[in-house]
């Protein structure tokens, strides 16, 4: 027993816990809203999600790395500073949108594309919404409470599962009342927050000049990076939309959403390793920042082989029990299995990425992902053309993350020489080493 309550308590665990929640719930929301919307409801909603995200991140990417680099580890009055000045600009950032989104209201008479003005009607108010809740995520993620940043997360995720779920029982369910469902339960979660103390919005008169500049010029080549980096992601869902259509847009993102089961891991140990790569690096360790870097992408690499194996497999399963029958025989299955085969390449790019943004480089960071980003448009349109489906943008989507990979390797060789498949064989050992006596004991006890 004790041994499980240690497992329980391991901040790997919570975190990967917190994700792997987030996850099921969001798959379980995507295969009601699959079953129970159109085709072109479906579109126009991951059109909507997809566009609030993007805008979003120029908030989390100008605040988050930065808040979690500067935050973990300080001292009290230090940290209260760091937290404070983070409110000031994310209030800044969030005032500053909703200001522009304003003059969009005019022109909503001339636009034609139900995505944009659902975006349009509704951006303002999901934005002030989440802030508090985003901030929340921040704090906790960089004191390490994993227990907490799965606690906001299964708020937030039941209450609108539960909503969609009442709405359905109701016969009520259709785009505009899961839009309320969404803004719903994103205000209750950041109430929750607040009351909890975990958002801590009485640290705003700490900041200070000298702080809130101090992240503003860590956060520019951030904001760039991570708003690059969502556009690569999101590149994919405008260029679909317009090109192919809302329906074709959401067979695309239902293969494509399979994909989380790489995005669970990857996310999870992103978190717990940012702060101990700080830490190593603050402390003019680069041998430890290294030698985490390579143990981080190479066990999760190869840990995902046979998960990919089997998701390749039964993939067309996996379709036809989260988005019903009318999925069954379209590209979707497919696209996943195109993206799973080159899924191993994920945790390197992304890795290799968070330590660049360690060691203070963020540029070289905002440099790739421009070069990704720009991969990406060409291929896109280019398969489009070509195959005049969506595999044309799954085909393409292999070759950013190549590129994304390469140049975060070469990049980070400046500052510690160490071989590219060194990460793969120290994470091998590594996993080894973790899974045998596990392996063993069960040999034991199956004899």
């Amino acid at each position: 027993m004790p041994k499980i309550a240690e497992v329980i308590k391991n901040k790997h665990f919570l975190s990967l816990a917190g994700n792997g929640i987030m996850s099921v719930f969001g798959v379980v929301t995507v295969a009601i809203l699959y079953h129970a919307l159109s085709l072109t409801e479906i579109g126009i909603w991951v059109f909507f999600q997809s566009t609030i995200l993007l805008i979003d991140t120029f908030r989390s990417g100008f605040l988050t790395t930065a808040f979690i680099k500067f935050y973990a580890g300080a001292e009290t009055n230090r940290a209260n500073d760091v937290l404070g000045s983070a409110w000031y600009i994310a209030l800044l950032i969030t005032g500053g949108f909703i200001v522009l989104n304003i003059p969009a209201f005019f022109f909503l008479p001339s636009i034609q594309n139900a995505g944009i003005i659902l975006f349009v009607k509704w951006f303002a108010i999901t934005y002030i919404c989440t802030l508090p809740s985003f901030m929340a995520s921040c704090v906790v993620q960089a004191e390490q409470r994993f227990d907490r940043l799965l606690f906001i997360r299964f708020v937030s995720q039941s209450l609108f599962v539960g909503w969609v779920l009442v709405l359905i029982w109701m016969h009520q369910i259709n785009l505009q009342n899961v839009v309320y469902a969404y803004l719903g339960s994103s205000l209750i979660t950041s109430l929750v927050t607040i009351i909890a103390g975990f958002a801590r919005i009485g640290a705003l008169r700490r900041r200070t000049k000298a702080t809130i500049l101090e992240l503003y010029h860590f956060g520019k080549y951030s904001v760039g990076t991570t708003l690059s980096a969502n556009l690569f992601r999101s590149s994919d869902t405008f260029i679909i939309n317009f090109m192919l259509g809302p329906a074709a847009l959401a067979i695309y993102n239902l293969g494509q959403r399979l994909m989380e089961i790489v995005e669970i891991p990857l996310r999870s140990f992103a978190a717990t390793a940012m702060p101990s790569l700080s830490a190593a690096y603050n402390q003019n360790r680069r041998e430890e920042v290294i030698y985490i870097l390579k143990k981080y992408v190479g066990m999760i690499t190869v840990a995902l082989i046979p998960v990919a194996l089997i998701a390749v497999l039964l993939a067309d399963v996996a379709i036809g029990l989260i988005g019903g029958g009318k999925y069954v025989g379209t590209e979707a299955a497919n696209v996943f299995r195109l993206f799973m085969t080159f899924a191993l390449l994920f945790p390197a790019d992304r890795f290799l990425a968070l330590t660049l943004d360690v060691i203070n480089r963020p540029k070289v960071n905002f440099q790739k992902v421009l070069i990704m980003l720009a991969a990406n448009i060409i291929g896109d349109v280019g398969g489009i053309y070509l195959f005049k489906n969506v595999y044309g943008v799954a085909i393409t989507s292999f070759f950013p993350y190549l590129i994304g990979a390469l140049v975060g390797y070469y990049a980070l060789r400046q500052y510690a020489p160490f071989g590219f498949f060194d990460m793969y064989k120290l994470g091998y050992k590594e996993l080894k080493e973790l899974v045998l006596p596990y392996w063993n004991r069960f040999r034991k006890k199956a004899s």
